[in-house]
């Protein structure tokens, strides 16, 4: 108890909480539904053939019939109606392939599951680090996705042909007393399907579910940033940042001197209407009676 009590103050179950790890819980549950409603099916239906001669007649012929659905090995015995013994009939069909290769991938996808939501909450750190984790998750994720559309679209199509193959107004033909007017052949009692009509729900759903998660583990993968980054033009089009920095103003100014600002020196030199430029405005006038 001790360890486990370890184990569970060192885990980190918020994770729970976030969509990559409630959406692997419900992958989680979804894949135990999905293949213990066709692994635990078994099923059976009823059948009545009343002969002329009715001390002949069997009006309750049960046949059985279960998960992996191999009907050419499921047999029952019917009347002749001729006064001999009965005849042994079979089923038609094996369906086992597409019911074992669906339970088989819920059965992984619920293993795989359970050891994810093991790493999510106890190596999470190891999990991120270097993007490694995510990166197997997310390919596994795909690959179960992919099985999951195939095992169950090949699941409803199995599923289609087992409720064809045990239809009692189908396996009444099977009885060569039926052929004749004079005996009645009829149905009693039809299989319940409804368990695997179930399967093939969950089946889909589990699909669903695995296809949402791929967005969700290919955020932890960091191939984001790989798509997602932008194009840095060369620097003989662009100066970069410090070089423009150094530069300084000054190379944009051309009238910025190496004090600042555009400073025309009146004192040394000025402009004379008669002759040109002057010596500048220190030069004092001379007085009015010289001049005269």
């Amino acid at each position: 108890m001790d360890v486990v009590n370890q184990l569970v103050a060192q885990g980190q179950f918020t994770i729970l909480k976030q969509p990559l790890g409630f959406i692997k819980v419900l992958q989680w549950i979804f894949a135990i539904f999905a293949f213990s409603t066709c692994g635990s099916y078994s099923g059976m239906f009823k059948m009545s053939v009343e002969c002329k001669n009715r001390s002949e007649s069997d009006l309750g012929i049960e046949v059985e019939f279960e998960y992996p659905f191999r009907l050419h090995q499921v047999y029952f015995d019917a009347p002749t109606c001729k006064g001999e013994n009965p005849e042994r009939l079979f089923l038609v069909g094996d369906y086992s392939s597409s019911a074992e290769f669906f339970v088989t991938i819920g059965v992984f996808s619920f293993l795989y599951a359970m050891a994810s939501l093991s790493v999510y909450c106890f190596l999470l750190e190891k999990y991120r680090e270097n993007c490694k984790g995510p990166q197997i998750d997310f390919v596994v994720s795909a690959v179960f996705a992919f099985m999951w559309l195939v095992s169950s679209c090949a699941w409803a199509k199995g599923l289609s042909d087992v409720k064809t193959a045990t239809d009692p107004e189908r396996v009444v033909t099977l009885i060569a007393a039926c052929e004749e007017p004079e005996n009645h052949c009829r149905e009693v009692n039809d299989p319940k399907v409804s368990g695997l009509n179930t399967s093939v729900a969950f089946g889909f759903i589990n699909l669903i579910l695995w296809i949402g998660n791929l967005w969700f583990v290919f955020k932890e993968t960091g191939w984001m940033a790989a798509f997602g980054g932008t194009y840095v033009p060369s620097q003989e089009k662009q100066p970069a940042p410090d070089s423009f920095a150094q530069e300084g103003y000054a190379q944009q100014d051309p009238y910025a001197g190496s004090q600042g600002g555009y400073q025309p020196e009146y004192g040394q030199q000025g402009y004379n209407e008669e002759g040109g430029y002057s010596q500048g405005y220190e030069q004092q006038p001379t007085s009015f009676s010289n001049q005269m």
